[in-house]
């Protein structure tokens, strides 16, 4: 049988939520990370609005300022931000009981056999776009092909609020027609060495026996190359160990190098997954940190410890305690992952420790925050990243 998968993204999510919650930012660039004048602080998320001006993600925001000094600039409200992607993978279980959530704001619907339920994929698609704008305010776009590789790259090609089907065997003849820069996981470095080596398309690529492609860019570059420009069949997203666990990971538009940035990075994916533990009442003592490099090579590693992570300052620490340990400096970073393994209910009592380091009450804080932004949405209260951290 063959393979199903729609890619699902939500368009410019951060910056569509505080148009949606904000109707006088609607029509107007809105740029979700800093205020101006905060030190060190860096893009989240830009409307489409502001990045027609050339802002994009993980900028540093004094940049964005330069370039967009008239736009509307706020911090950003995970809270929020995590209830609206609740309520839109909630109506994606309702096409498919196989939803991979790779990050807050997309996901991976395997339709595989499911037609005689819901009819025709493209069908599926178009019903899932309609269901999403008429219940949350949100547009998405999407891919759909017979591999994920091909579906994520799809999903990106008509934004916002687009759909483009790949049918199945045509994988090579849609990579075929991509320019190189279309090809994801292609950073800025790969790009750079593949034009300096001679190859202006897809099809130099495709030409090339993977022998010579890895003599040239290395074995994990060359082989994801060749493989990339077939299809990338064997590719899968957002795969988690098989305890029980959560994850979410984030490719960035640029590769990065700024450890400052990748750190904070790190802090709003390990906070967006703990707003996730929590709405599901979950909580866990097993941290893992996944970084995959510019030429595609992938390390990870995984710290447990004997209390649970108690707050989002805790979670924060503990992946960078891992990052510290992993990274490879000056080596430019496509994605980041954070995992969190062997969940377990948060209801059970802890045993209580004989010393109190104040996590119990910043906790408690953290929950009361929680409680008072379900009631009132508006209320935007966050930690913000200490500079010496």
């Amino acid at each position: 049988m063959d393979r199903v998968y729609l890619h699902v993204d939500l368009d410019a999510f951060f910056a569509s939520v505080e148009q949606l919650d904000h109707p006088e930012y609607r029509g107007k660039p809105v740029i979700v990370g800093g205020l101006p004048g905060d030190r060190r602080a860096v893009v989240s998320t830009a409307s489409y609005e502001a990045r027609r001006y050339g802002v994009h993600s993980a900028m540093p925001l004094v940049n964005a300022v330069k370039l967009c000094p008239n736009a509307i600039y706020v911090r950003g409200n995970h809270r929020r931000y995590s209830e609206k992607s609740r309520e839109v993978m909630s109506i994606f279980y309702g096409y498919s009981p196989t939803v991979i959530q790779i990050s807050i704001d997309e996901a991976f619907i395997d339709l595989t056999g499911t037609r005689r339920l819901f009819g025709e994929p493209i069908e599926v698609a178009r019903k899932i776009k309609a269901e999403v704008k008429e219940k949350t305010g949100l547009t998405v776009s999407i891919g759909l092909a017979s591999t994920m590789y091909i579906a994520k790259i799809a999903s990106a090609l008509k934004k916002p609020d687009g759909l483009t089907a790949v049918p199945p065997g045509d994988e090579e003849k849609f990579m075929l027609s991509l320019p190189i820069d279309r090809v994801w996981g292609v950073g800025t470095k790969t790009l750079e060495h593949l034009k300096a080596a001679g190859f202006r398309t897809t099809g130099d690529i495709h030409e090339k026996s993977i022998g010579l492609l890895t003599s040239i860019f290395g074995a994990g570059t060359g082989t994801f190359l060749y493989n990339a420009v077939r299809g990338n069949r064997e590719m899968e997203f957002g795969a988690e160990p098989k305890t029980r666990s959560m994850s979410s990971e984030t490719t960035f538009d640029f590769d990065l190098t700024d450890e400052y940035v990748i750190e904070t990075a790190i802090m709003n994916i390990a906070t967006d997954l703990l707003f996730r533990m929590h709405t599901e009442k979950l909580r866990t003592r097993t941290v893992m940190l996944k970084i995959r490099y510019e030429d595609f090579t992938t390390v990870s590693a995984q710290e447990t410890q004997d209390r649970p992570v108690m707050n989002a300052e805790d979670m924060f620490s503990r992946c960078i305690s891992i990052f510290r340990k992993k990274y490879e400096r000056n080596r430019g970073v496509r994605l980041i992952g954070v995992a969190c393994c062997n969940l377990e209910d948060s209801s059970v009592p802890l045993q209580q420790e004989l010393f109190d380091f104040g996590d119990g009450k910043k906790a408690s804080v953290e929950n009361a925050i929680y409680a008072m932004e379900q009631k009132n949405p508006g209320i935007k209260i966050r930690k913000a990243r200490l500079l010496n951290q």
